[in-house]
């Protein structure tokens, strides 16, 4: 009961940690003159995946690298099957050309090379930068098309950005809610990490499992909102280029930076089943967005019965 309620304080430090990071580096960039568009595909971009950055490293200098991996590879089965499957249920989800062309191909190309420098011994400090650097690639492409050729997603994080000057306040106050939430995002992994061993202590399941599970699920929060809201909006163009970015920052710059602070080796349970799943599942989602050019209700509902038989799995014979 006591580890249920650390997961719980956990994951709610976490999200308003990383609300309160996001509004608070937009307020910092909008004073300092930063664009809209990069400071809001830099921050928003970022700031959803805070969660799940914060714990993964936390875990990785904890010597706990079957969360860190396993929290990033789940987050990314889950915004895929759980949270777009959900989304694609309240209303069929459209995809810009740009999402499909670029962020689509681009989260099986960073899910193959996170399967191809993991294989074998985990990722080292070296893949840790390589992983970085093709962020850095991507982001650069990312603003470069944007500028060309504004997307429905560049638009949200411009709209993003630009809400922040109608808050009040001044830089101090900007920088003073930015720490605010780096704290409270540290405290909550801290609190979350407790919480997720303790009960895969008194499950007697392994700690992958839990961090490809609970951990994923409670870390994707941001993302699940904010797709949520876009699909009720029916701003479905939003929605997926959210989960596509958030993917994409979640193998190449979580992963990188985890690595980069301390090598991690991968679980026997991810090397031979989550990395494939999760390897699988970009392929899918492109095929569905390709298709049809959108995400259909039905294939919302098939996103989601396939991932309760995954969560299915993970708990019984693959645990």
């Amino acid at each position: 009961m006591l580890n249920t309620l650390y997961l719980l304080i956990g994951i709610a430090l976490l999200t308003a940690g990383g609300e309160a990071l996001i509004r608070g580096a937009l307020g910092i960039s909008n004073r300092l003159g930063v664009s809209p568009l990069l400071s809001g595909l830099l921050v928003v971009g970022f700031g959803t995946s805070m969660p799940e950055i914060v714990v993964s490293v936390d875990a990785s200098l904890k010597g706990l690298p079957d969360i860190a991996t396993g929290n990033v590879v789940g987050s990314n089965i889950a915004n895929i099957m759980l949270i777009l499957g959900l989304c694609a249920l309240i209303t069929p989800l459209g995809v810009s050309p740009i999402a499909l062309r670029r962020d689509a191909v681009v989260v099986i190309l960073a899910s193959l090379l996170f399967v191809g420098l993991a294989w074998g011994s985990g990722l080292a400090r070296l893949d840790g930068s390589l992983l970085l650097l093709a962020l850095a690639g991507y982001l650069l492409w990312a603003y470069l098309s944007e500028l060309g050729s504004a997307s429905p997603e560049g638009e949200v994080y411009q709209a993003e950005a630009t809400e922040v000057q109608t808050l009040p306040g001044s830089l101090f106050s900007s920088s003073a809610i930015t720490v605010l939430g780096l704290v409270l995002l540290i405290l909550g992994a801290q609190v979350l990490l407790k919480g997720a061993t303790g009960i895969a202590l008194a499950l007697g399941v392994s700690e992958a499992v839990i961090g490809l599970t609970v951990v994923a699920v409670g870390t994707s929060l941001p993302e699940l909102t904010i797709s949520v809201v876009a699909a009720l909006r029916r701003h479905a163009d939003v929605a997926v280029g959210n989960i596509l970015g958030s993917n994409i920052f979640n193998l190449l710059g979580i992963l990188g930076v985890s690595a980069l602070m301390q090598p991690l080796q991968l679980s026997p349970r991810i090397a031979s089943f989550d990395q494939w799943v999760m390897l699988g599942v970009a392929v899918l989602i492109f095929v569905f967005l390709y298709t049809g050019r959108r995400l259909s209700r039905i294939e919302g509902g098939i996103l989601l019965a396939l991932y309760a038989s995954y969560v299915a799995v993970s708990y019984t014979a693959l645990a």
